[in-house]
């Protein structure tokens, strides 16, 4: 998983493309582990999962001027009500990408529900955890 979601090679790909075949992995782990007590490790692997998501969007981007305008845009849209100035410390933050999608302002405006339900072209991130419910029947 993290050699197809490596950050040179993923930015390359359009999202929607890499959100598919990151969801059909994640259904075959979850169908070829179902037998084993794998809950703690569904719900780590699915935090980690959106954080890097998270970087490879805001990599796609590029630009501090991209991101601030679409981060701000997403933030009015969702109702989020994180001010501005906390948007634009965030992207002109000298820390790496990986550091910056972490932070609270990148994972409130880019939230699990807007990973699984609105991405475009139809392709919403499975989530791991709830998946692995379903499957093993708990």
């Amino acid at each position: 998983m993290s050699e197809y979601l490596k950050r040179g090679k993923a930015i390359a790909r359009p999202l929607a493309v890499t959100i598919k075949r990151v969801n059909e992995i994640v259904r075959v782990w979850i169908n070829y582990f179902r037998i084993g007590m794998m809950k703690q490790f569904m719900e780590e692997f699915g935090q980690w999962l959106r954080h890097k998501i998270r970087v490879i969007v805001m990599k796609q981007w590029k630009k501090p001027k991209t991101i601030n305008r679409n981060l701000c845009y997403l933030n009015r849209k969702n109702r989020n009500g994180i001010g501005h100035e906390e948007i634009f410390k965030v992207v002109n933050s000298r820390l790496g990408w990986y550091r910056r999608s972490g932070m609270n302002v990148v994972n409130f405006i880019i939230s699990k529900e807007l990973l699984e339900n609105r991405i475009k072209d139809g392709a919403g991130l499975l989530n791991p955890l709830s998946g692995y419910l379903v499957k093993a029947g708990i």
